[in-house]
């Protein structure tokens, strides 16, 4: 459709909907083909993470919902994990699970592999829409891994709970069991926040208190 007939269409004036054509390209929305004309583009995901991240990120304590977002993906990822998860899905995980554990002192490297072996659970489901959503949230989900690494490696009683947990989740996707998959993935993030608030409670108690003038 031509722009004139298009604005009239719309009942919007030419400029203004040259300017939304111009910012639905740069967010990828719409592909612009010189002398051909304005097409809808193919769905990225990466702009859709990148627009979601933007919007989240202007929001306070947003690690803790998207958290919650997670959990809620996660769950009904690893039961449907249990069903379809193939032998080049369980090889996946079982490979981050090791790299989880080779770089428990790393909490750069660490958190990067604990986000991986949770994603590589959410990929093994086979469902578009449940990758397609956690993908969207991708880049705070790896952040939160890393901030929450930093917090916790050192405490040997966390480092010690953090493997076991990992590997009765990634133990229970091979034995094809979904109920106790859920039930070691919810015992995961129940034992895990536990435990950070416990470390944070330690450490704040253990720091000097300030000097008073």
């Amino acid at each position: 459709m031509p722009e004139r007939e298009l604005a009239q269409h719309l009942d919007v004036g030419r400029p203004l909907l040259r300017e939304v054509m111009k910012s639905l390209a740069m967010l990828g929305f719409l592909n612009v083909r010189q002398g051909s004309g304005t097409y809808i583009a193919k769905a990225d995901i990466r702009v859709l993470s990148d627009f979601f991240t933007f919007c989240l990120s202007q929001e306070q304590d947003v690690l803790e919902d998207v958290m919650q977002a997670r959990m809620a993906i996660e769950c009904q990822a690893i039961r449907l994990a249990c069903e379809r998860a193939n032998e080049a899905d369980l090889a996946r995980i079982g490979q981050w699970l090791g790299t989880l554990i080779d770089t428990l002192t790393d909490p750069e490297a660490g958190g990067r592999a604990d986000f991986m072996f949770h994603q590589s659970i959410v990929a093994a489901s086979h469902s578009r829409a449940l990758t397609t959503l956690y993908g969207a949230m991708a880049e705070l989900l790896q952040r939160s891994h890393v901030q929450r690494r930093v917090t916790t490696y050192r405490n040997p009683e966390i480092v010690r709970v953090l493997v076991d947990a990992h590997r009765e989740v990634f133990l229970s996707i091979v034995a094809k069991d979904p109920d106790q998959a859920d039930r070691r993935l919810r015992e995961h993030f129940a034992i895990g926040d536990e435990l950070r608030r416990r470390s944070l409670i330690e450490t704040y108690r253990g720091a000097p208190a300030k000097q008073i003038n």
